[in-house]
């Protein structure tokens, strides 16, 4: 009774004097408690801002799709609609020296807004209907701004700033431009919301590719179509690496270069798309950023019909 009674009063004591205190293990369980519960509400800040930032920069890229698309469609019908003008062609020795290479209607208008548009992409039944750009400045530019310069997460579909579009056109065999690389290498986006290359990994199931195996490039100057003849995963690697990387091809001057490329490509295909190539023939290479290994990248390959 006197032990208990004296443990009570020097209790008191304590709490009188202010020297009362938990246990430590207690005091930091509570600290820790309170560092995680701060930690979570940032990070529920952070993802809110986030999520809603990105569906702003989502919007907007609506928005600015539709006002492009427009600004196409009415350029193509006054083009549709002017006058045919009937001229008498000049006399000249070398009749190539004529030709002048003349963008199509719908995007020299784009290309007037902005010089740095390059073409367009397209893919019928799929998100994928985008300007596509190059920055020869900053390759990187487009990966965080959009057609007209603004921030943006989605950022633009870049073509990549070693591969040529071309200027002219097939028909007229490039006369007074220049002639296309052999691989075509545009970039884009994995996007949470399917923008972009959001969707191409879709591409992985073999009923969806051969369903969805047309590829529509347009240069400044030319309608194009390539057709689906591989899809593969790979990665980004060190230089020094002796492996097969993909996206340092843009140009076969050999058949020694093609067979290369293209045995690879075929090998790494995760099904037979039935397509095949021949040296001399043209490309398309979409590329994205993939999860399976660290910097992993999702391909998808045309060649050329049209």
């Amino acid at each position: 009774m006197k032990l208990f009674y004296r443990e009570k009063t020097v209790n008191n004591e304590q709490k009188a004097g202010g020297g009362f205190h938990l246990p430590l293990w207690s005091f930091l369980q509570q600290k820790v408690q309170i560092i995680f519960v701060i930690a979570f509400a940032l990070s529920a800040v952070c993802f809110i801002i986030s999520y809603f930032s990105g569906l702003e920069d989502d919007r907007a890229l609506e928005n600015q799709q539709a006002i492009l698309r427009e600004n196409m469609q009415i350029a193509a019908e006054m083009d549709e609609t002017a006058p045919d003008v009937t001229t008498v062609p000049a006399i000249s020795i070398n009749p190539v020296e004529e030709v002048k290479p003349t963008m199509l209607p719908e995007y020299e208008v784009l290309w007037q807004q902005n010089e740095d548009f390059i073409g367009w992409l397209r893919i019928e039944d799929t998100i994928i209907d985008y300007p596509v750009m190059q920055c020869a400045e900053d390759e990187n530019y487009y990966l965080s701004h959009d057609f007209y310069g603004e921030e943006n997460k989605n950022g633009c579909l870049i073509l990549d700033n070693d591969s040529n579009a071309g200027i002219g056109t097939i028909e007229q065999e490039y006369a007074n431009g220049c002639i296309p690389s052999t691989n075509l290498i545009i970039h884009g986006h994995t996007t949470r919301s399917g923008r972009m290359f959001g969707k191409l990994k879709l591409y992985q199931d073999k009923e969806y590719g051969l369903s969805h195996n047309i590829i529509c490039f347009d240069s400044l100057y030319e309608k194009r179509e390539y057709e689906l003849i591989a899809v593969f995963y790979s990665q980004v690697y060190y230089q020094s690496e002796d492996t097969f990387i993909y996206y340092t091809f843009f140009q076969a001057d050999t058949q020694e270069e093609f067979d290369d490329w293209y045995n690879n490509i075929k090998e790494m295909s995760l099904y037979d798309t039935g397509v095949t190539a021949a040296y001399g023939d043209e490309f398309i290479t979409l590329s994205c950023c993939a999860y399976h290994v660290k910097d992993g990248r999702f391909v998808v390959v045309g060649k050329r019909t049209k």
